[in-house]
């Protein structure tokens, strides 16, 4: 029975550690936003522009749906690693699944700022490759946080909430 697995959170909750973990423990092909953005537009971008990078988010979110639909339809699973900062954004992903006559499971990830905070200045001096994209400054972090929308009641209905 395919899954199609919705990972959000702010800045530095875990998202990608996450994900990776939960692909093992179900044999699920992760998608994340943050290699396709470094690799297809970071050279591109000169300074912090929420519309034109949602822009570019967009287009990837439409190609790899367009992977994740094929994935999905032959009984595969699928975790979306992609930040999913507002509801709209994640209604997008339901609405795909649904179609599919899937239940998009929505997984929250949440921790303390200053923990997640913490998090990303490590991240930024180990350079794990497989965590690690691109250096999030503290200026970007502080900008995300004013995006980031908290999934309410309806959204976790079939999903749930992970303090890390």
């Amino acid at each position: 029975m395919p899954r199609l697995i919705l990972v959000c959170g702010p800045t530095g909750a875990g998202k990608t550690t996450y994900s990776l973990s939960l692909c093992k423990q179900e044999n699920a092909i992760r998608f994340s936003i943050d290699p396709w953005m470094q690799t297809l537009f970071a050279s591109d971008m000169t300074s912090i522009d929420f519309k034109w990078m949602m822009e570019r988010v967009l287009r990837c979110y439409e190609q790899i749906w367009e992977v994740s639909e094929q994935i999905l339809k032959i009984d595969g699973s699928v975790v979306l690693d992609l930040g999913l900062t507002t509801k709209e954004l994640r209604e997008y992903f339901f609405s795909k699944g649904s179609n599919l006559g899937i239940e998009a499971e929505l997984h929250y990830l949440d921790a303390p700022a200053n923990i997640r905070k913490q998090r990303v200045e490590n991240r930024n001096q180990e350079k794990d490759p497989s965590v690690y994209a691109f250096e999030v400054t503290e200026t970007m972090f502080d900008f995300m946080e004013t995006r980031f929308e908290v999934p309410d009641e309806n959204e976790l209905k079939h999903g749930l909430t992970v303090s890390v």
